[in-house]
Protein backbone atom coordinates (compact mmCIF):
# COMPACT_ATOMS: atom_id res chain seq x y z
CA UNK A 1 0.00 0.00 0.00
CA UNK A 2 1.49 3.55 -0.68
CA UNK A 3 2.78 5.99 1.57
CA UNK A 4 1.30 3.74 4.27
CA UNK A 5 3.48 6.30 6.98
CA UNK A 6 1.25 9.52 5.14
CA UNK A 7 -1.78 7.92 5.46
CA UNK A 8 -1.61 7.02 9.01
CA UNK A 9 -0.62 10.99 9.42
CA UNK A 10 -3.33 12.28 7.57
CA UNK A 11 -6.43 9.44 9.48
CA UNK A 12 -4.73 10.94 12.80
CA UNK A 13 -5.21 14.38 11.43
CA UNK A 14 -8.75 14.01 10.36
CA UNK A 15 -9.42 12.24 13.94
CA UNK A 16 -8.06 15.01 15.53
CA UNK A 17 -10.65 16.98 13.98
CA UNK A 18 -13.04 15.23 15.38
CA UNK A 19 -12.13 14.50 18.53
CA UNK A 20 -11.17 18.82 19.39
CA UNK A 21 -15.16 19.26 18.12
CA UNK A 22 -14.31 21.27 15.30
CA UNK A 23 -16.26 18.94 12.44
CA UNK A 24 -19.40 16.63 13.06
CA UNK A 25 -20.80 14.01 11.47
CA UNK A 26 -18.62 13.24 7.94
CA UNK A 27 -17.72 17.51 8.10
CA UNK A 28 -14.60 18.38 7.42
CA UNK A 29 -11.44 16.76 5.57
CA UNK A 30 -7.39 16.88 5.87
CA UNK A 31 -4.78 16.11 3.15
CA UNK A 32 -1.16 16.01 3.61
CA UNK A 33 1.78 15.66 0.45
CA UNK A 34 4.60 13.48 -0.45
CA UNK A 35 6.41 16.71 -2.04
CA UNK A 36 8.73 14.00 -3.98
CA UNK A 37 6.51 11.75 -5.21
CA UNK A 38 4.15 14.64 -5.94
CA UNK A 39 0.98 12.60 -4.05
CA UNK A 40 -1.71 13.54 -2.27
CA UNK A 41 -3.34 11.18 0.76
CA UNK A 42 -6.67 12.75 1.54
CA UNK A 43 -10.06 12.13 3.55
CA UNK A 44 -12.16 9.64 1.82
CA UNK A 45 -15.73 11.54 1.10
CA UNK A 46 -18.65 10.69 3.25
CA UNK A 47 -16.49 8.08 5.59
CA UNK A 48 -17.43 8.47 9.18
CA UNK A 49 -14.71 9.67 11.93
CA UNK A 50 -15.91 6.52 14.08
CA UNK A 51 -14.53 4.07 11.43
CA UNK A 52 -12.06 5.84 9.91
CA UNK A 53 -8.72 3.41 9.44
CA UNK A 54 -5.19 4.51 7.63
CA UNK A 55 -6.13 2.27 4.82
CA UNK A 56 -9.40 4.16 3.46
CA UNK A 57 -7.42 7.19 3.24
CA UNK A 58 -7.30 8.42 -0.81
CA UNK A 59 -3.72 8.57 -3.04
CA UNK A 60 -4.51 11.28 -6.11
CA UNK A 61 -1.62 13.18 -7.97
CA UNK A 62 -1.66 16.61 -8.24
CA UNK A 63 -4.28 16.63 -11.21
CA UNK A 64 -6.48 14.67 -9.39
CA UNK A 65 -6.43 10.99 -10.72
CA UNK A 66 -6.89 8.68 -7.89
CA UNK A 67 -3.45 6.24 -7.59
CA UNK A 68 -4.35 4.09 -5.17
CA UNK A 69 -7.71 3.62 -2.76
CA UNK A 70 -11.35 2.04 -2.97
CA UNK A 71 -12.82 5.16 -1.94
CA UNK A 72 -13.91 8.18 -3.83
CA UNK A 73 -11.58 11.09 -2.26
CA UNK A 74 -12.83 14.26 -0.20
CA UNK A 75 -15.52 16.20 -2.10
CA UNK A 76 -12.83 18.89 -2.11
CA UNK A 77 -9.77 17.09 -3.43
CA UNK A 78 -9.31 19.81 -6.17
CA UNK A 79 -9.42 22.43 -3.89
CA UNK A 80 -6.41 20.85 -1.42
CA UNK A 81 -4.53 20.41 -5.22
CA UNK A 82 -5.01 24.10 -5.95
CA UNK A 83 -3.50 24.77 -2.50
CA UNK A 84 -0.62 22.68 -2.97
CA UNK A 85 0.21 23.97 -6.47
CA UNK A 86 -0.07 27.40 -5.50
CA UNK A 87 1.91 26.90 -1.66
CA UNK A 88 5.21 25.12 -2.17
CA UNK A 89 6.25 25.44 1.45
CA UNK A 90 2.61 23.63 2.58
CA UNK A 91 2.74 19.90 3.50
CA UNK A 92 -0.97 19.86 5.30
CA UNK A 93 -4.16 21.48 4.69
CA UNK A 94 -7.51 21.18 6.66
CA UNK A 95 -10.75 22.08 6.17
CA UNK A 96 -13.66 22.53 8.56
CA UNK A 97 -17.28 24.20 9.03
CA UNK A 98 -16.67 24.83 12.75
CA UNK A 99 -19.44 27.50 13.91
CA UNK A 100 -17.90 30.69 14.61
CA UNK A 101 -14.99 30.80 11.33
CA UNK A 102 -18.06 29.99 9.56
CA UNK A 103 -20.33 32.65 11.12
CA UNK A 104 -17.43 35.01 9.54
CA UNK A 105 -16.87 33.82 6.36
CA UNK A 106 -20.83 33.79 5.56
CA UNK A 107 -20.61 37.29 6.73
CA UNK A 108 -17.95 38.00 4.19
CA UNK A 109 -15.82 39.40 6.44
CA UNK A 110 -12.01 38.59 7.44
CA UNK A 111 -11.27 38.23 10.93
CA UNK A 112 -9.20 41.02 12.12
CA UNK A 113 -6.59 40.30 14.94
CA UNK A 114 -8.04 42.09 17.80
CA UNK A 115 -5.25 40.94 20.21
CA UNK A 116 -2.55 38.66 21.71
CA UNK A 117 -3.93 35.33 21.16
CA UNK A 118 -4.47 35.73 17.58
CA UNK A 119 -1.16 37.41 17.14
CA UNK A 120 0.53 34.43 18.34
CA UNK A 121 -0.45 32.46 15.80
CA UNK A 122 -1.43 34.69 12.93
CA UNK A 123 0.87 37.42 11.35
CA UNK A 124 -2.10 39.98 11.08
CA UNK A 125 -6.05 39.16 10.25
CA UNK A 126 -7.40 36.06 8.23
CA UNK A 127 -8.28 36.77 5.05
CA UNK A 128 -11.63 36.27 3.42
CA UNK A 129 -12.08 35.27 -0.38
CA UNK A 130 -14.33 36.76 -2.65
CA UNK A 131 -17.57 35.10 -3.49
CA UNK A 132 -17.27 32.96 -6.51
CA UNK A 133 -19.36 33.58 -9.50
CA UNK A 134 -22.06 31.93 -11.16
CA UNK A 135 -19.59 31.00 -13.85
CA UNK A 136 -16.98 30.00 -11.34
CA UNK A 137 -19.15 27.56 -9.91
CA UNK A 138 -20.24 26.36 -12.91
CA UNK A 139 -16.76 25.69 -14.12
CA UNK A 140 -15.16 23.77 -11.13
CA UNK A 141 -16.43 25.00 -7.98
CA UNK A 142 -13.65 23.21 -6.06
CA UNK A 143 -10.93 24.24 -8.07
CA UNK A 144 -12.17 27.93 -7.62
CA UNK A 145 -12.74 27.35 -4.45
CA UNK A 146 -8.83 26.71 -4.10
CA UNK A 147 -7.79 29.80 -6.69
CA UNK A 148 -10.29 31.76 -4.72
CA UNK A 149 -8.12 31.16 -1.27
CA UNK A 150 -4.70 31.98 -3.65
CA UNK A 151 -6.11 35.46 -4.31
CA UNK A 152 -6.90 36.22 -1.01
CA UNK A 153 -3.37 35.35 0.10
CA UNK A 154 -1.74 37.26 -2.81
CA UNK A 155 1.49 38.97 -0.80
CA UNK A 156 1.29 37.19 2.01
CA UNK A 157 3.50 34.09 3.62
CA UNK A 158 1.15 31.21 3.82
CA UNK A 159 3.10 30.21 6.73
CA UNK A 160 2.66 33.10 8.47
CA UNK A 161 -1.01 33.76 7.44
CA UNK A 162 -1.70 29.74 7.58
CA UNK A 163 -5.62 30.01 7.23
CA UNK A 164 -8.17 32.03 5.44
CA UNK A 165 -12.27 32.06 4.80
CA UNK A 166 -13.95 31.24 2.31
CA UNK A 167 -16.55 33.01 1.60
CA UNK A 168 -20.40 32.21 2.50
CA UNK A 169 -18.28 28.87 3.22
CA UNK A 170 -16.15 28.42 5.99
CA UNK A 171 -12.43 27.93 6.59
CA UNK A 172 -9.85 26.23 5.41
CA UNK A 173 -6.21 26.10 7.17
CA UNK A 174 -2.69 24.38 6.62
CA UNK A 175 1.14 23.90 7.91
CA UNK A 176 4.39 22.02 7.25
CA UNK A 177 2.19 18.73 7.86
CA UNK A 178 -0.98 17.45 8.27
CA UNK A 179 -1.02 17.64 12.34
CA UNK A 180 -0.17 21.31 11.92
CA UNK A 181 -2.66 21.78 9.52
CA UNK A 182 -5.47 20.75 11.89
CA UNK A 183 -3.87 22.54 14.57
CA UNK A 184 -3.90 26.04 12.92
CA UNK A 185 -8.15 24.82 11.91
CA UNK A 186 -8.21 24.56 15.66
CA UNK A 187 -6.95 27.82 16.55
CA UNK A 188 -8.61 29.13 14.08
CA UNK A 189 -12.49 28.47 15.37
CA UNK A 190 -10.91 29.61 18.99
CA UNK A 191 -9.99 33.07 17.56
CA UNK A 192 -13.00 33.68 15.65
CA UNK A 193 -14.84 32.48 18.86
CA UNK A 194 -12.91 35.25 20.80
CA UNK A 195 -13.31 37.69 18.10
CA UNK A 196 -17.13 37.37 17.97
CA UNK A 197 -17.58 37.79 21.64
CA UNK A 198 -14.75 40.73 21.77
CA UNK A 199 -17.53 42.00 19.10
CA UNK A 200 -20.56 41.72 21.54
CA UNK A 201 -18.67 43.04 24.53
CA UNK A 202 -17.45 45.96 22.49
CA UNK A 203 -20.66 46.39 21.00
CA UNK A 204 -19.57 46.97 17.76
CA UNK A 205 -16.18 46.56 15.40
CA UNK A 206 -13.60 46.68 18.12
CA UNK A 207 -10.10 48.23 17.25
CA UNK A 208 -7.50 45.85 15.83
CA UNK A 209 -4.55 44.93 18.35
CA UNK A 210 -1.63 47.53 17.49
CA UNK A 211 1.11 46.81 14.65
CA UNK A 212 3.55 46.90 17.04
CA UNK A 213 2.33 44.39 19.62
CA UNK A 214 1.27 41.93 16.59
CA UNK A 215 4.61 41.58 15.44
CA UNK A 216 6.48 41.27 18.75
CA UNK A 217 3.84 38.14 19.78
CA UNK A 218 4.25 36.83 16.50
CA UNK A 219 7.44 36.82 16.19
CA UNK A 220 8.77 35.78 19.62
CA UNK A 221 7.07 32.45 18.18
CA UNK A 222 7.58 32.01 15.09
CA UNK A 223 10.66 34.59 13.95
CA UNK A 224 13.97 33.81 13.02
CA UNK A 225 15.14 34.22 16.68
CA UNK A 226 11.81 33.43 18.17
CA UNK A 227 12.10 32.59 22.33
CA UNK A 228 9.01 31.37 22.87
CA UNK A 229 9.38 27.77 24.78
CA UNK A 230 12.30 25.72 25.44
CA UNK A 231 15.25 25.09 23.82
CA UNK A 232 14.56 22.09 21.81
CA UNK A 233 18.23 21.37 20.91
CA UNK A 234 19.21 20.54 25.01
Amino acid sequence: MLLMHLREAVCEANLELNRRGVVLYTWGNVSGIDRERGLVVIKPSGVGYETMRPEHMVVVDLDNTIIEGDYRPSSDTRTHTVLYRAFPAVGGIAHTHSAHAVAWAQARRPLPCLGTTHADHCAGEVPCTEPLSREQVRRDYEAETGHAIVHALEGLDPLAVPMALVAGHGPFAWGKTPADAVRHAVILEEMARIATLTAVVSGGAPPPLEDHVLSYHYERKHGKNAWYGQDKSK
